[in-house]
């Protein structure tokens, strides 16, 4: 079976997001941060002519009901 949901309680970092309960911790580090359009709500900031992304209030990967859609977004990568 595929594991698609714990917390990492004992994190010194946990709750990283203040705004969910119960964060699942399986995607701590977005794989969905190279994407240009992905499903989150990240900014985009300029900094000395680089436009960088922020991900910093973005709770989408850590909701466990967006697993799939997480899931989805990386297979369709490999088209």
């Amino acid at each position: 079976m595929e594991a698609v949901y714990f917390e990492h309680r004992d994190c010194p970092y946990y709750p990283c997001h203040k705004d969910i309960a119960g964060i699942n911790c399986l995607f701590c580090y977005c794989p969905l941060y190279h994407k240009e359009n992905c499903p989150g709500n990240p900014v985009w900031k300029e900094n000395e002519g680089h436009r960088i992304k922020s991900c910093i209030d973005c709770t989408f990967p850590h909701k466990k009901e967006n697993y799939e859609a997480v899931i989805q977004c990386l297979r369709n990568e490999d088209r």
